[in-house]
């Protein structure tokens, strides 16, 4: 898929499809078009240690997640809670709209 596009947008449920966190969902917090990376809510957790400064006088462990590739997540169709391959079908009044490949299902665009 060229840089910059994705069927997927943030606040779409997603699964893990490759990699450590196989089979693991969530919500998409955070998309990251340069890269082709999506960041899951819960999923991908990472550690970083940071000392003490000014805003965080205690320093201490910060727990944070960390970006996946977006080939590596599949969305959720939301009507059989599967994950699915998404096509997209232009109306006839030039409405794209996001279909479910398993199911033939319409996948809704989450409204910020």
């Amino acid at each position: 898929m060229a840089r910059g596009t994705s069927r997927i947008a943030r606040g779409d449920r997603v699964r893990v499809i490759r990699g450590n966190h196989r089979d693991a969902e969530g919500t998409v917090l955070r998309m990251l078009r340069k890269t082709d990376q999506v960041v899951i809510q819960g999923v991908n957790m990472r550690k970083r240690h940071s000392r003490p400064t000014q805003a965080n006088p205690e320093g201490g462990i910060i727990t944070f997640e960390a970006p996946i590739h977006i080939s590596n997540v599949m969305l959720i169709d939301p009507s059989s809670d599967e994950a699915s391959r998404i096509r997209i079908r232009v109306e006839p009044d030039g409405l794209k709209e996001r279909i479910a490949v398993r199911s033939g299902n319409p996948i809704p665009r989450n409204q910020p």
